[in-house]
């Protein structure tokens, strides 16, 4: 569902821009909201999510997708973690719908989808493992990697059950918002893929904001 928000870049209290191929590992307190601002448009932001006192808690595809009855997220959809309680909510959209089915690009998929001088490529996968080892005081490690959410990011599901990734139905200036029901930790890559549409074979930045109400 299309909705905007009233807050505002200037009462922000935390603003980065993650360049395409560029990641982000950091905090955000219970009761602060995180937007996620596509600067460009079609772009995608692999994200994962984790209760910043216990890592083990994390986002959960399934629950999550289990509890909504629905495989895109959107406004008022809750990332649900894998003890089942809620780590964010999405209180604003003007996307429409974010993907939590296709999975985050690796060098391994890199290589099985599309061929094997494509290994090498940049991937998000990487991405989160060099945040992890930059930051080893918030405890995570290669082992909480798990499915992600990707935003902005278009993953029709067909007829017969498949996933395909198409053109991104993002534009420049579109945002989502979410609202921590906890303090948790947000692991983000802003995917580089250039062998598939999901950033238009041209990844761009993004800007996350946050504000403390």
């Amino acid at each position: 569902m299309l909705t905007t928000s009233e807050r505002t870049p200037e009462t922000a209290v935390f603003r980065k821009t993650i360049d395409s191929g560029d990641y982000y590992l950091g905090r955000i307190k219970q009761g602060q909201t995180l937007r996620i601002l596509d600067l460009e448009g079609n772009q995608a932001a692999d994200t994962l999510f984790y209760n910043a006192e216990d890592p083990q808690e994390r986002y959960s595809a399934q629950d999550t997708v289990q509890a909504q009855q629905a495989v895109y997220l959107t406004t008022g959809s809750r990332l649900l973690s894998n003890r089942q309680r809620p780590l964010l909510e999405i209180v604003a959209d003007t996307c429409g719908r974010h993907d939590t089915l296709g999975g985050a690009c690796a060098t391994e998929s890199n290589t099985v989808r599309y061929d094997l001088e494509k290994r090498c490529m940049h991937a998000c996968r990487d991405s989160w493992m060099l945040a992890i080892a930059e930051q080893p005081e918030l405890g995570l490690t290669k082992a909480d990697i798990g499915h992600n959410i990707n935003f902005f990011m278009n993953v029709p599901v067909t007829p017969e059950g498949g996933l395909t990734f198409e053109d991104g139905i993002s534009g420049a200036g579109k945002y989502v918002e979410m609202t921590a029901c906890m303090d948790v930790l947000v692991l983000l890559s802003n995917c580089p893929q250039l062998n598939n549409p999901c950033n238009g074979y041209n990844p761009t930045p993004v800007e996350l904001l946050v504000w403390d109400h």
